[in-house]
């Protein structure tokens, strides 16, 4: 099991392995997914994998494996041949965001870490709001957050800006460095060990790919250039991917987001435990730090206690999570509608075939 381990697998996996009753099937980790198609590594190599269509039917609300999964696979992964994805195990840990678009959807970004990193540009990229958003979701999927402020020769006060962050993101661990010239990169590396599986998640441009080839120390990822006009960056990462990396641990790269919609409300409170905090003190449980009496919120931001701006964010996050849970409720039931409906129309089908009626 060394070799399992190595890739992640722990006594959650194990568990769920023992109680199966597959005694025939093999466990491996997605590793990268392209189209449809994905590459697979167990103890024994790597190889291609494709998902069991009748897995596509039993799980269509749960969705395809996504990087990070550990499945299990008829044949042990290899050159020359394609595995059979059988069955999917529970996930430990999920990061998740809403689709892009109107799509009502949750996306996969990546299943299993044990550490998220929120890295961000310290040049036009900086924008603490955004890692807030971010820290929100890595609450919510059951990792633990990191920051990562990217870029620190560009930036002439590096420090003023991560005393910003740490302002915003009481306890979360944070580091000033710069991926291009490998300054910094000693303290990242520390916080990974063996077994350790940590994604970097962050916008176009934020450095994700060069962070990844200073911690490989080779230019394994490719990367592409900022914009001088609006510091936005091309997305030069355009799927998902593990690396393993020298020492221990494994890297799960992933393409930069021009948006991350909040799914729920899991992980706000988190990340602003200060309006929690007060919440918990208003004369009414269900206050909704509005215009009701003894409301302890309201009263910390007419004080100066609470930074008006910081509960304007935390009430606009609020408001998207509330709307996009309701926008997902509402899709799901009627994917569910058109299910039943499906079945309807067989089951009618079925009887005029038998010579009944419909």
């Amino acid at each position: 099991m060394d070799e399992l381990s190595a890739l992640g697998f722990g006594p959650f996996f194990e568990r769920q392995l023992q109680a199966s009753g597959d005694d025939g099937l093999i466990p491996a980790r997605v590793a990268a997914e392209h189209r449809g198609a994905y590459e697979v590594w167990s103890a024994t190599g790597a190889g291609r994998a494709q998902v069991a269509g009748r897995l596509r039917v039993q799980r269509p609300e749960a969705g395809a494996p996504g990087v990070g999964d550990w499945v299990l696979v008829d044949e042990a992964p290899g050159p020359g041949r394609t595995a059979i994805i059988e069955r999917v195990l529970e996930r430990r840990t999920v990061f998740t965001r809403g689709a892009a678009g109107r799509e009502a959807r949750a996306q996969v970004v990546a299943a299993n870490v044990d550490l998220v990193f929120a890295v961000c540009g310290l040049d036009a990229d900086f924008n603490v709001r955004r890692i807030e958003r971010y820290l929100a979701r890595i609450w919510a999927s059951g990792a633990l957050p990191a920051v990562v402020l990217n870029k620190a020769d560009l930036c002439a006060d590096p420090w003023s800006r991560l005393a910003e962050v740490e302002r915003h993101a009481v306890g979360v661990p944070t580091y000033v460095i710069s991926a291009l010239h490998a300054d910094g990169i000693d303290a990242v590396r520390a916080a990974i060990h063996a077994g350790m599986t940590v994604a970097l998640v962050g916008s176009s441009g934020a450095g994700k790919s060069t962070l990844v080839n200073a911690l490989l120390g080779d230019d394994r990822m490719r990367t592409g250039e900022v914009r001088a006009r609006d510091g936005r960056g091309c997305h030069v990462t355009t799927h998902r991917q593990l690396v393993s990396l020298p020492g221990g641990g494994l890297l799960l790269d992933t393409p930069g987001m021009r948006e991350l919609q909040l799914l729920d409300d899991e992980g706000i409170d988190s990340v602003f435990g200060d309006v929690a905090a007060l919440a918990g003190r208003c004369r009414f449980r269900d206050c909704g730090h509005d215009a009701e009496p003894g409301c302890a919120v309201k009263a910390a931001v007419a004080s100066g206690a609470l930074a008006a701006d910081r509960f304007d964010h935390y009430r606009k996050l609020e408001r998207e999570a509330q709307a996009n849970e309701l926008r997902h409720d509402e899709h799901r039931r009627r994917q569910a509608e058109r299910v039943w409906g499906q079945l309807s129309d067989e089951v009618a089908q079925l009887r005029i075939w038998k010579g009944g009626k419909p």
